[in-house]
């Protein structure tokens, strides 16, 4: 059996972690599977959006017994280049130009939280649950860490990824680490509305903003100011937004 399943309906490249025995757990073909994935999406100019979801009840429930296993008897450089692996993947989700949007249904948790919150965008199933429990095991979240931090601030991060504790999508949304929260019944249908939408909207002026919005991390004020203008004037050259400005000038 296939670890991820790939198709693609109205623009939209579906992405569904395929190990529900295993919680849609990760390990090393599943984490390879996903990249290779997340690049031929990001090369087919058909695609606007890429949707990462779970088969079966959950999401992804973080990394997989037998990867749990090898942590407990590998060297301190394979654990490295293990962890560099999964951090590969998060920086690989920036890095892709179209939208990546986590559709979390039942747990993601631990790794399968990082993942979701290394997305663009999450859409949250009402009944979702999320969680770092890395620490009652006397691990450390370290590569979302990065992430949740851009996401958050200091006090509510230290909370989650100290304490372990699962949150609601509601909490999440509350918190901003889910976009909008649909209800279970109508869920599917509703992610791909919305992610439908990217089909409607320049897949160039989307790019770019990407591009800046992420780029401009660490920056001064200044900085930011004039990565602004590089990307303006960029935008103002491409087909899209000539077509664009030809259809306002004619209403």
């Amino acid at each position: 059996m296939k670890p991820l399943l790939s198709e693609t309906t109205e623009s939209v490249r579906l992405l569904t972690l395929n190990r529900p025995e295993k919680r849609n757990a990760l390990n090393d073909e599943l984490v390879a599977a996903l990249k290779d994935a997340l690049r031929s999406a990001d090369a087919d100019e058909s695609v606007r959006a890429v949707v990462i979801r779970g088969a079966g009840k959950d999401f992804c429930s973080g990394a997989d017994l037998s990867s749990i296993q090898k942590i407990a008897t590998a060297s301190f450089e394979e654990n490295v280049e293990d962890a560099r692996s999964l951090g590969e993947l998060f920086e690989l989700i920036r890095k892709v130009k179209i939208p990546v949007i986590a559709a979390v249904h039942g747990r993601a948790l631990a790794g399968g939280c990082g993942l979701a919150t290394a997305c663009d965008i999450v859409l949250a199933a009402e009944t979702a649950r999320f969680g770092y429990p890395e620490v009652k095991i006397g691990f450390v979240p370290a590569m979302v860490t990065a992430i949740l931090r851009r996401n958050l601030g200091e006090k509510k991060s230290f909370e989650l990824l100290t304490q372990g504790f699962e949150y609601s999508a509601a909490e999440g949304l509350a918190l901003g680490l889910a976009n909008r929260v649909f209800a279970d019944e109508t869920f599917e249908t509703d992610v791909l509305e919305y992610a439908a939408v990217y089909s409607k909207v320049s897949r160039s002026a989307v790019e770019l903003t990407k591009s800046l919005l992420y780029s401009i991390d660490g920056q001064t004020f200044e900085d930011a100011l004039e990565s602004g203008a590089q990307i303006n004037a960029r935008a103002r050259m491409t087909d899209d937004c000539k077509a664009g400005i030809a259809r306002f000038l004619e209403k």
